[in-house]
């Protein structure tokens, strides 16, 4: 080691995207879900942990409890996480008392309020709400607040001094704990950066991937003092990076990358969908593509919907310095659980940003994206989603991500308008998890059980992957988007097995798609290249 020497970012170095030492993702993020996420899982979660800290650390290690509410850090820490929580009633005590001021108030308007005019109403707001709100009834007299998200991202309620990136060697795929229950505390092998996401100087850390620096140009990016140097050295490689370039081949190449990520290049555009890139684990693992696999600029990221494992902040983060433009589908301004997309990615430092209804069109040399409906997957509660139509001179391709096909005449209508789309994406996680899961910690009304079981986050059985797939003429279906890969396992909470009810209904759809002559008919797992109409 000498001052001569450059380094990147080693291959098994991961840098997670924290807010306030918990893993950000959009219900941690944007101010209002994230006060009631923090209310009402958050808090209870290490308030339960603290009375009985072993059954916590006993539930995480059983694969059947996996994605409950428990967290997993050793017991002999649990003086830091009473610190934690004592530090979320001081530092986010407005958040907090916001949160139930706007529980408590929308149960009242759901009492009182059966269409009289709700002006009145705004004399009785709390102090907490004021100024960032509006009244309105639906269409049916029920109420609804609805809350300026733009408004409360310039509120004391938005706290980017809590947000940060921890940068770590992991070890084996499924070393990291349960994102949404286990608090991320400092580690002797850690380093800490307490950064707000929007600034451009996290740029200048991910370029490392490429173009490697010198150990004190990194010191001063991360603002480590030298005896921190031991610690960083281990984060870091002296091996030359492996420069991916981009596709000149002839037709389209589409990359597999992993669950929904998928990398569309074709005559010098590269289309990258809802990227979660994974780091190659310092222990080994299965073949995947990472980072060092991408192109050097990408035109266009697309992301479907908002659920954590769809808009990653780990990787949009990452590789932000070369995203051209991030497209995203536009929300309704309505509910404040319909988080918008387009905020968060100003927020993440994203200055190039579209949001997309559906058939809105971008066109790009040889081709064209198009924003395609998205029915089923967020429990029949109003979320923006997007599915895309990519058409690249005479191949069309679609990715449905977590669609479900709950009525064909919608992809009849599509094809009527663009033609019969000869491949198609799929994902089939066909059981999905109940309302509650996820959405429980928002809703002002705890819903009733038989209703959360009925009402889950879920795509399409063999059935509606059938019918989709007669309706729009395919020849050939990948079927994606089912959380299989190991490095999915603490974001995804789940198990596979070769014979569960996944697979099953994936195997129906592949025989009968054999049966009928498909081209190609497959369960994409781990990394794969498909091409498409080359010579």
């Amino acid at each position: 080691m000498n001052n001569k020497t450059l380094y990147r970012l080693a291959d098994s170095t991961a840098v997670e995207a924290l807010v306030d030492n918990w893993v950000a993702w959009p219900h941690t993020f944007s101010p209002v879900p994230y006060s009631l996420h923090m209310l009402n899982y958050q808090k209870k979660n290490l308030s339960s942990y603290l009375q009985n800290p072993e059954i916590h650390v006993k539930s995480s290690a059983n694969p059947k409890l996996l994605g409950g509410p428990f967290v997993n850090i050793p017991v002999e820490r649990k003086a830091e996480v009473a610190e934690m929580l004592e530090r979320m009633d001081s530092e986010h005590g407005g958040n907090l008392k916001m949160a139930q001021d706007l529980i408590d108030f929308q149960n009242l308007l759901d009492r009182e309020a059966a269409g009289q005019s709700l002006e009145p109403y705004y004399a009785m707001l709390p102090e907490s709400m004021r100024g960032y709100v509006e009244l309105l009834y639906d269409y049916h007299n029920r109420p609804i607040v609805r809350c300026i998200e733009s408004l409360f991202y310039k509120s004391p309620h938005y706290k980017n001094h809590l947000q940060s990136l921890r940068l770590f060697t992991q070890t084996h795929d499924r070393a990291r704990p349960y994102y949404m229950s286990t608090p991320r505390l400092p580690e002797n092998d850690s380093i800490e950066w307490t950064i707000p996401f929007a600034q451009a100087q996290i740029d200048e850390l991910f370029k490392l991937d490429s173009h490697p620096q010198s150990l004190s140009y990194i010191r001063e990016v991360l603002r480590l003092d030298a005896g921190d140097g031991t610690k960083l050295i281990k984060l870091l490689t002296d091996q030359p990076p492996r420069m991916a370039e981009a596709w000149q081949g002839s037709g389209v190449r589409v990359r597999y990358l992993g669950h929904a990520s998928v990398l569309i290049e074709y005559n010098g555009v590269a289309i990258l969908i809802d990227p979660f890139i994974a780091v190659q684990s310092s222990q080994g693992g299965i073949d995947r593509y990472s980072f060092h696999d991408l192109p050097p600029h990408i035109d266009y990221v697309l992301i479907t919907h908002v659920h954590h494992d769809h808009y990653v902040f780990e990787t949009l983060l990452r590789l932000r310095h070369k995203i051209g433009c991030l497209v995203v589908p536009k929300s309704s301004g309505i509910f404040y659980g319909d988080i918008s997309m387009k905020l968060l990615a100003r927020e993440l430092g994203f200055t190039d940003v579209i949001e997309v209804d559906p058939l809105d069109t971008i066109v790009f040399p040889g081709g064209e994206i198009i924003a395609a409906p998205f029915l089923g997957e967020h429990n029949d509660l109003p979320f923006a989603k997007s599915g895309y139509l990519i058409s690249t001179g005479q191949q069309r391709m679609l990715f449905a991500a977590d669609s479900n096909c709950l009525d064909k005449r919608m992809y009849e209508n599509l094809c009527a308008e663009y033609g019969p789309i000869q491949t198609v994406f799929l994902g089939m996680e066909c059981i999905g998890a109940p309302l509650s899961w996820v959405y429980g910690p928002l809703l002002p009304k705890l819903p009733e059980h038989k209703h959360c079981q009925s009402r889950r986050s879920k795509g399409s059985d063999a059935d509606a992957a059938l019918s989709l797939l007669d309706t729009v003429q395919a020849e050939r279906v990948y079927i994606y988007a089912i959380g299989r890969e190991p490095w999915l396992q603490y974001f995804m909470a789940l198990e596979p097995e070769d014979d569960d009810a996944y697979i099953k209904e994936i195997g129906k759809v592949l025989e009968a798609c054999q049966r009928k002559g498909f081209a190609d008919a497959r369960r994409l797992y781990g990394r794969d290249d498909i091409h498409l109409g080359g010579e």
